[in-house]
């Protein structure tokens, strides 16, 4: 009698893993039938059942077309499902969702899940790597790239990895660096056409930045924009002796691309070292810069510098929104970004020209305004051997936190943040494996750090309504908005919240119990739309009952 219910049960056990593997290999096979992004659908836009990249799409606007959830039910929406990510408590991913399976990162690890329910269908794990320094030490990824069946991501240690969207498998792996640990990499890829264009935190630490674009199908290098040029080149003026080596302006935040005109539009971060304006006169191109350039040769169409000769770590890497509107009384097709110099900009983004700047932090001492050519009127703000206190602090007055744009409303929302910080300047030598900074900065005592949600419309001198935050300033969370009138953000108490796109009336709130580095997405399974974002290391889904 005993054998025979040792017989039974390992029948059953066998009976149970037959199952168990027909479903996962009928899991596999439904992943492998609903992923195929063809480069059309990487053009549409907006973004609306599929996010197909870290913006939602091309133009960098967060803006969906989904309209289910609306300003009328949205205080119905209930968590779906949460998802866990064991190796991180500070994800900074926005997920992409193709055909109801999503993709994201955490550390050097990607996943694929069920958009529906959040079950995980496959896990690609690879340590992360010791040894590095500041940023990239801290091992965040903001997400991938996908171009047809292919998923794109990149490393801690700067390579390009590409794996099989249906399995996880590794196709092959780039290393695009020559391997400096002062070199990371933070960002989600961008896929245009045929190619993956990535780039390299760093700015702080020395390194020399760029923007490369690899082969989607073999990963073979395609081109290279180098951000510092070189000896006798157009801008190296600024970089005398070996200083063009080690001139920071790193691309460690994805960029976004205009079909009609074949050009990329990336922004650069700040000259290195950071406080120490000595060893790089002059206004050290291309720092600070958003850059234009061809999609298909890297080739620099224009460029437009916010803050020349940066001593205040002002990245010039948030978002550069498209937005085809009325401007000045004609159609125009603009480049729009709120900079972390506290002023938003607006270029004509054919040519580059500048067309407006906005003051939009209250603190801000660094410059009096920006002059007719979009330059900024310098004050005598800068960082001293005792310290100076400068305004906004070193976090800037808005950073990578997404910010949207709604054609429905005309109006740009997004994250400020009123600081200011005492800035230290003490000269050093590059040194490979350390970082670059010659010295920093400190808390500015009797300073209240804040954030506020602001809307603008795009000729506004002021915003059409401001939703002032209740923390200390320390969220890092982005924005989306939607076809349905609503804004939704990660406020600064922890929660994840939705207002009324017209007036920022508070509608609906879930408190994540984590702080927010992430920002939000938006798509739908069926007829069905989830909301979903980041908080800590757990990803959470939200829809209507």
């Amino acid at each position: 009698m005993v054998e025979w219910r040792r017989l039974l049960g390992g029948f059953l056990v066998w009976i149970f893993l037959v199952v168990s593997l027909c479903a996962q290999s009928g899991k596999s096979s439904s992943v492998s039938t609903r992923i195929d992004v063809q480069p059309t659908q990487l053009v549409s836009a907006p973004a609306s059942a599929n996010w197909l990249s870290y913006n939602g799409d091309y133009t960098g606007r967060r803006y969906s077309a989904l309209r289910e959830i609306n300003t009328s039910n949205v205080a119905q929406l209930r968590a779906e499902w949460v998802f866990h990510a064991p190796n991180s408590d500070r994800l900074e991913v926005t997920p992409v969702v193709s055909g109801g399976i999503m993709f994201l990162t955490s550390a050097n690890d990607a996943y694929a899940l069920d958009a529906q329910t959040g079950q995980t269908l496959w896990h690609y794990s690879r340590p992360i790597t010791e040894g590095l320094i500041d940023d990239a030490s801290q091992h965040h990824n903001r997400g991938v790239g996908i171009w047809h069946s292919r998923i794109y991501m990149e490393t801690d240690n700067a390579h390009l990895l590409c794996l099989d969207a249906r399995s996880g498998h590794l196709l092959w792996d780039v290393p695009y660096t020559d391997g400096d640990p002062n070199y990371g990499a933070t960002s989600a890829p961008l896929v245009v056409k045929d190619k993956v264009l990535v780039g390299t935190s760093g700015g702080d630490d020395g390194v020399r930045g760029f923007v490369a674009a690899y082969d989607a199908e073999t990963g073979k290098e395609a081109w290279r924009f180098w951000t510092i040029p070189a000896p006798g080149e157009f801008g190296s003026s600024s970089w005398p002796g070996d200083a063009w080596k080690h001139g920071g302006a790193t691309t460690w935040m994805p960029g976004t691309y205009d079909p009609e005109l074949n050009t990329v539009y990336w922004g650069t971060s700040n000259p290195a070292p950071d406080f120490d304006g000595d060893p790089r006169p002059g206004d050290d191109l291309y720092t600070d810069c958003l850059l234009a350039l061809d999609a298909d040769t890297g080739r620099l169409k224009w460029y437009f510098q916010f803050t020349p000769h940066d001593l205040f770590d002002y990245d010039a890497t948030e978002t550069p929104m498209l937005v085809d509107t009325m401007f000045r009384g004609q159609k125009r097709k603009l480049v729009v970004e709120a900079n972390r110099n506290g002023f938003i900009y607006v270029l004509d983004r054919a040519d580059g020209k500048f067309l407006l700047a906005t003051r939009f932090a209250e603190k801000l001492s660094w410059a009096s305004g920006i002059d007719q050519n979009g330059r900024p009127i310098r004050t005598d703000a800068q960082p001293s051997e005792t310290g100076t206190r400068i305004c906004p602090g070193m976090v800037g007055a808005t950073n990578w936190y997404s910010p949207s744009f709604s054609p429905d409303t005309s109006m740009l929302y997004f994250i400020a943040l009123e600081s200011c910080d005492i800035y230290a300047k003490k000269p050093q030598e590059f040194q490979r494996g350390k970082t670059y900074y010659s010295t920093g900065v400190r808390r500015s005592q009797g300073d209240h750090n804040q954030k506020i949600l602001l809307a603008y419309a795009l000729e506004s001198d002021k915003p059409e309504w401001r939703y002032v935050q209740a923390g200390e300033g320390h969220s890092s969370a982005g924005t989306m908005t939607t076809a349905a009138g609503l804004v939704f953000f990660g406020d600064d108490t922890r929660s994840f919240e939705a207002v009324d796109a017209r007036t920022g009336k508070p509608l609906w709130h879930f408190n994540t119990g984590q702080n927010i580095a992430a920002s939000p997405m938006s798509y739908a399974v069926g007829t069905k739309q989830y909301v979903a974002i980041a908080a800590g290391g757990d990803v959470f889904s939200f829809a209507l009952p």
